[in-house]
C-alpha cells in the first residue's frame, strides 16, 4: 500500500481577492503534493474557502445579495486562479458545504457533552473587521500607535482608554473597536496549556521553522485563557449554529480550522483512517497561533492526533511593506501569468526566497530570474542539442570520463533536491538541481557535438547525445513539480509518457531519438517587460531637470519630444593590467546580522582565508535573511579601501548581479575553500 501523504492550504477568506500571497501558499502546497506523487505516495492535496463571519454578511447586503449568493460567486475566484496556476487539488472544502457543517456541530456537541464548552457573561472589546474580542492593553497600543507617538506608555493608554480620551483600535485592521458585553461559550483551551507545551517537546518538528516554533512557545509561557467560540445569532445570524444553543453561532475560527478534518468525512470514515493526521498544514506566519494552539487543543479535547507538522511561511512585501488593499501594493499574480506565463510564475515565487521567511517583490528580480535561470541555464540545456534531434543515441555502456563526472554531478544534485525538499525547502532544492542543468551546459561545451558531427565521429556523438537527453530527463524530471507545462514538454519531445527520477545514463533506449521544438523559454527585454508589469523602468520614472537657468546664448538645437532620450555610453574599456589590481577571493560567511543605522543593510563576518575574518557591510537586507547566509560562500573584492558606512566599517565589497534593487550574490557553484583566488 502506497504511504498515505495529507497536505494543506489555510482556507481563503471568501471576501478577499486573491493575491501573490495567496498564489504563493497554494504553489507551494501543489509542488509538494506534485513531488509526494512522483515518488509514489498516496497523495491528498486540500484547499478551500472560508465563507462565514460578519463581513461577508455585511459585503453581501451591501450588494443586494444573500449571503449564500455572495459566496457563491466570490468563492469562484479562487478556482479560477488556481485553474490558471496549474494547481491540482483533490478536495476543495467550503464552510458553507452541508458536510462541513455537519462534523462542525458534532465536534461542539460532543465538547459540550464532555463539558469542554460552558456558557458566561463577557464583556470586551470587539474588532468586527477581525471577528474577534481584544483586551484592554490590545486595542490601547493599537490606538497608540495610530496617533504615530514615538512609545508606547501602557498604563496611561488604558486609563485613557478607559477614560474614553482614547478610541480603542484593531490590531489587525486599525479599525475602531467597540465595547461589547454579552452572554456567549466558551471552550475550556486553558486546560490545555501543560499537554500542548508537552506536545511540542515531544515532537520537535512540528512546527516549522524553528524559528515560529519559538514564536509559539513564548506564547505559551503566558497564562492561557479560554476561547469564546460562539456569537448571538442575534448579531450575527451568518454561521454555523451550535447544536446545543440555537441562538448562537459558531466563531469562524472554530468554524474553519475543523474544515481539515471534515473536508475527509465522518470522523472514523474510510478517508479520515487513511488521511489523519495531516502531514503538512502550510499556513503564513500571521495564522500561526490559530493552527498551533487553537487548533492543537482543540484536537487533543476531541480525543484527536494533532497535524504532524504546521508550517508557517513568510509574507512577500513591497519596499519591506505588507501587501494590503489599503496601501494599494498588492501583487496580482494573474499578472505575473500574463507576462512570464505559468511555469515561470511558479518557478519565480518559490526559487526566490527561502521558504519560512519574508521576500521583497521586486520586478526587476522576477526578470532576472526568468532570463538567467529559465532562458540562459534550463531552456538553453534543451535546445542546444536541438540541431541533432534526429540523430541516435548510442548504447549505453561504460562511461568516459568526462561522462562519468556529468553522471556523479547529477547524482549530487538530485540527492541535494530530495533533501531539501522532504523540509519544504523550495528555494535550495532548485539551487541544488541547478548544479546539474549549469554541469550540463559546461558538458556540451567541453564535449562539442558540433565539432564531433563535423569531424565524423559518430560513435563519440551518439555517446554524447545519450548523457545530454539522460541530463534533460532528469532535470525535466525533477523540475516537473515547478513547471510541469514546461517539463512536460522536454519530456514529451524525449519520447517519455512522464517523469523518471532515475538518475542512470542508462534509462533511454538505444537507438532513441528525439523532436525538435521551439526554446522553452525567450528572453524578455527589462523596460517593456517592467511596463507590462505595472512598474516604470527607472529611465521612464526618473523625475524631469530642473530648467536651465536664463542666458543670453542661443541654445543648442534640440532633438524632437519624441525620440528616446540616448543611452548612456558604454564603459571605456580596460586592459588586463587593470583587472589584475582587483583583488577577488572567496569567502564564507560566518556571522550575519542587520545593521544597526540601515534597514537595507546587514554586517557580515566573512572568512577570506586570513587569520582573521572581514567585517563587510553590504546593502543585501532585501533580498536575504541574516540566518539564510551562514555558512554561504560568496565573492569578495579583498583590496577595496575601508570604509564606513552608515557608522559600522567595511572592510571589502562582496559581488551581487541585480540593477537598482540586488537580486543575487555571487556564489561559486562548488564548496572551494575559503581565500581561493577568482581569476
Amino acid at each position: 500500500m502506497p504511504v498515505p501523504y495529507y497536505i494543506t492550504t489555510p482556507i481563503y477568506y471568501v471576501n478577499d481577492v486573491p493575491h501573490i500571497g495567496h498564489a504563493y501558499t497554494t504553489i507551494a502546497a501543489d509542488v509538494a503534493a506534485r513531488w509526494q506523487r512522483l515518488n509514489g505516495r498516496d497523495v491528498r492535496f486540500l484547499t478551500g474557502t472560508d465563507e462565514h463571519g460578519q463581513k461577508v454578511m455585511r459585503a453581501a447586503a451591501k450588494l443586494g445579495r444573500t449571503s449564500q449568493e455572495h459566496v457563491d460567486i466570490t468563492h469562484e475566484r479562487f478556482k479560477t486562479l488556481w485553474t490558471r496556476l496549474g494547481i491540482q487539488y483533490d478536495d476543495f472544502i467550503r464552510t458553507t458545504e452541508p458536510r462541513h457543517q455537519e462534523v462542525v456541530r458534532g465536534f461542539l456537541q460532543q465538547l459540550w457533552e464532555k463539558g469542554e464548552i460552558y456558557p458566561k457573561d463577557y464583556a470586551g472589546w470587539y474588532s468586527t473587521s477581525a471577528e474577534r474580542f481584544w483586551s484592554d492593553e490590545e486595542v490601547a497600543e493599537a490606538a497608540w500607535k495610530a496617533l504615530k507617538s514615538p512609545a508606547f506608555p501602557a498604563e496611561e493608554a488604558v486609563a485613557k482608554l478607559k477614560a474614553g480620551e482614547l478610541v480603542g483600535r484593531c490590531p489587525d485592521s486599525g479599525q475602531a473597536v467597540e465595547w461589547i458585553t454579552e452572554r456567549n461559550y466558551f471552550f475550556r483551551m486553558s486546560a490545555y496549556q501543560e499537554r500542548l507545551l508537552a506536545h511540542i517537546e515531544a515532537n520537535p518538528r512540528c512546527i516549522q521553522p524553528e524559528n515560529r516554533k519559538n514564536e509559539v512557545l513564548g506564547f505559551l509561557k503566558k497564562p492561557l485563557e479560554d476561547l469564546c467560540i460562539s456569537r448571538p445569532a442575534a448579531r450575527l445570524p451568518w454561521g454555523i449554529p451550535l447544536p446545543f444553543a440555537e441562538d448562537y453561532v459558531t466563531y469562524v475560527w472554530f468554524d474553519a480550522l475543523s474544515n481539515y478534518v471534515s473536508a475527509l468525512g465522518p470522523v472514523g470514515g474510510e478517508l479520515h483512517r487513511r488521511y489523519w493526521p495531516a502531514d503538512v498544514h502550510l499556513v503564513g506566519k500571521d495564522i500561526l497561533t490559530f493552527h498551533t494552539v487553537y487548533w492543537f487543543s482543540m484536537l487533543m479535547a476531541l480525543g484527536l492526533q494533532p497535524p504532524k507538522q504546521v508550517y508557517a511561511h513568510g509574507w512577500w512585501t513591497i519596499k519591506r511593506e505588507k501587501m494590503s488593499k489599503s496601501l494599494g501594493n498588492v501583487i496580482d499574480p494573474l499578472k505575473l501569468v500574463d507576462v512570464f506565463g505559468v511555469d515561470a510564475t511558479r518557478y519565480f515565487l518559490l526559487r526566490e526566497i527561502p521558504f519560512g521567511y519574508d521576500g521583497d517583490y521586486s520586478p526587476d528580480a522576477a526578470i532576472l530570474r526568468f532570463n538567467s535561470d529559465l532562458v540562459n541555464d534550463f531552456s538553453n540545456l534543451v535546445h542546444r542539442i536541438v540541431k541533432w534531434a534526429g540523430t541516435p543515441v548510442g548504447e549505453a555502456g561504460p562511461l568516459p570520463e568526462l561522462d562519468a563526472e556529468l553522471l556523479v554531478v547529477a547524482e549530487r544534485a538530485t540527492a541535494g533536491f530530495r533533501a531539501q525538499m522532504e523540509t519544504l525547502q523550495f528555494r535550495d532544492a532548485l539551487e541544488a538541481l541547478w548544479e546539474l542543468v549549469r554541469a550540463g551546459n559546461k558538458y556540451v561545451d567541453t564535449a562539442a557535438p558540433w565539432a564531433l558531427a563535423k569531424n565524423g565521429d559518430t560513435a563519440r556523438l551518439a555517446q554524447v547525445l545519450r548523457a545530454l537527453r539522460e541530463v534533460q530527463r532528469i532535470v525535466a524530471s525533477y523540475l516537473h513539480p515547478f513547471c510541469p507545462t514546461a517539463c512536460g514538454e522536454v519530456l514529451a519531445r524525449l519520447g517519455l509518457a512522464g517523469p523518471d527520477l532515475r538518475v542512470a545514463f542508462d534509462v533511454l533506449p538505444a537507438g532513441a531519438t528525439a523532436r525538435a521544438g521551439d526554446p522553452l523559454f525567450m528572453r524578455l527585454d527589462i523596460e517593456p517587460t517592467l511596463v507590462a508589469l505595472g512598474a516604470a523602468p527607472a529611465a521612464l520614472a526618473a523625475p524631469a531637470e530642473a530648467p536651465a537657468p536664463k542666458s543670453k546664448t542661443p541654445p543648442a538645437k534640440e532633438a524632437p519630444v519624441s525620440e528616446p532620450v540616448a543611452a548612456p555610453a558604454a564603459p571605456a574599456n580596460i586592459t588586463y593590467d587593470d583587472f589584475a589590481k582587483i583583488a577577488l577571493r572567496i569567502g564564507v560567511v560566518l556571522s550575519a546580522e542587520k545593521h544597526p543605522n540601515a534597514d537595507r543593510l546587514l554586517v557580515l563576518k566573512v572568512d577570506v582565508g586570513e587569520p582573521e575574518p572581514r567585517q563587510i557591510v553590504a546593502g543585501i537586507a532585501k533580498v536575504y535573511a541574516p540566518e539564510d547566509l551562514v555558512g554561504r560562500r560568496i565573492t569578495v573584492v579583498t583590496n577595496l579601501a575601508p570604509a564606513k558606512l552608515r557608522g559600522v566599517e567595511s572592510q571589502g565589497m562582496l559581488l551581487a548581479a541585480g540593477g537598482s534593487d540586488i537580486a543575487s550574490i555571487l556564489s561559486p557553484i562548488h564548496d572551494v575553500p575559503a581565500g581561493s583566488i577568482v581569476k
